[in-house]
């Protein structure tokens, strides 16, 4: 599957220039309807870990704390449980707790968050993520899956990422399966001529290339995410005229497919490469330092 060619820009971007968690927490509640966040997956930070237990049944208030999620888990006791598996994990997710609570804040009611992570990552922050969110608000695991770069044989080469899907609402959040570009079938002669000409509809698995080193989507940006993989996204979780938010934006991909598609996009990013590309990607944006 390759990227479609994007479409005359018809949404507004805006890029901001700075630290994504004091920025955000300028924003207003409720304000997106997509938030997609591709955090780095090893943030190279060591931080102070404020280590909170769970208290006792009978047990003094003072003598240990536990922070709640927002469904009343006990966030801080599930917690302290992954840190004696791996303690790594615990200073990344000093690092990214706070910036999703505030992407959940910002979700309107029928937002969808979706969080982009590695194999390393995904499995801690999936059992977290039920906690602070509630396990109720949990759409899907989303598998990208690709076939680049070294293989070893030593064990099962990893050539996957995993998107973790979570809805504000599990009543009212809105999904257009119609809107999404469709894939050809992998054994096109087990069904129709018509079929096989309209493809399918995706599954939660996506095989899709990573982005060429030679191609329009180039940027040179290390980190840069294909565009079909966004499109897909954009394209099910929101509406044209929608607003979608990127705080972790690297090459603007988000931007750049969410701006073709009629959406408006925020993007933040406070590496000044990063805002570089972005702005020679899209001249149309407005950026703010």
């Amino acid at each position: 599957m390759t990227a479609p060619e994007p479409g005359p820009v018809t949404g507004s971007v805006e890029i901001h220039h700075g630290d994504n968690l004091t920025i955000i927490r300028g924003f207003a509640d409720a304000s997106f309807t997509l938030v997609y966040l591709d955090p780095p997956f090893n943030t190279g930070r060591m931080r102070e870990r404020s280590v909170e237990t769970a208290s006792a049944p009978g047990s003094s208030p003072a003598a240990a704390v536990v922070r709640r999620g927002f469904h009343g888990r006990d966030y801080e006791r599930l917690r302290g449980d992954l840190r004696a598996y791996d303690d790594r994990f615990d200073d990344y997710w000093a690092f990214l707790e706070p910036r999703l609570e505030e992407a959940w804040r910002l979700l309107a009611d029928d937002g969808t968050l979706y969080l982009h992570l590695d194999y390393r990552e995904a499995h801690y922050a999936k059992v977290l993520l039920d906690a602070l969110f509630g396990r109720d608000h949990f759409l899907n695991e989303l598998i990208w899956a690709y076939d680049y770069g070294a293989k070893t044989r030593r064990r099962w080469p990893t050539k996957h990422d995993t998107i973790l899907v979570y809805v504000k609402d599990p009543e009212k959040y809105w999904f257009d399966s119609d809107a999404v570009d469709r894939e050809p079938y992998m054994a096109p002669g087990l069904v129709t001529p018509e079929k096989a000409e309209r493809g399918k509809l995706p599954t939660d698995v996506w095989w899709h290339t990573i982005v060429p080193t030679t191609g329009r989507e180039k940027t040179g940006y290390p980190t840069q995410k294909p565009e079909g993989i966004l499109r897909r996204i954009v394209q099910a979780s929101s509406r044209p005229g929608d607003r979608v938010l990127d705080f972790f934006a690297g090459s603007g991909t988000t931007g750049a497919v969410a701006s073709a598609l009629g959406r408006d996009a925020v993007l933040v990013d406070e590496n000044p490469e990063a805002v570089a590309v972005m702005k020679a990607r899209m001249p149309h944006a407005t950026v703010t330092d």
